[in-house]
């Protein structure tokens, strides 16, 4: 397997078991549905009920995964999804493993 190719593999591993949690599954709904102003943390605290240090633990996975955006303003940090990442990692199920056996079978046998 190429470099590329796994680097690709891990982006996408470290995305999807990022969300593999209930609460920051949560919280990055809520930021998708925000849009793409996002919103404080504050505003995710309240609406979520997350004590503010289990809230914070929870963004910084989402922000070492690439999935959530943080950006101070004045006091507030306003927090937004990263919709390009998010759009790396669903085309990359698509393509990885939505192609049938017959694709993995040649992309294996490229990779040896």
């Amino acid at each position: 397997m190429s470099g590329r190719k796994q680097q690709r593999e891990q982006i996408a591993a470290d995305a999807l078991a990022a969300l593999g949690n209930r609460t920051r599954l949560r919280i990055f709904k809520l930021l998708v549905r925000a849009g793409r102003d996002g919103t404080n943390v504050g505003t995710i605290q309240r609406m979520l009920g997350v004590p503010a240090t289990t809230l914070a633990h929870h963004l910084s996975t989402l922000t070492q995964a690439d999935l959530v955006v943080q950006e101070r303003r004045g006091r507030e940090v306003i927090c937004t999804a990263n919709y390009k990442a998010v759009n790396e990692v669903l085309e990359y199920v698509r393509a990885e493993c939505c192609a049938g056996l017959e694709a993995a079978e040649a992309s294996e046998i490229e990779a040896a």
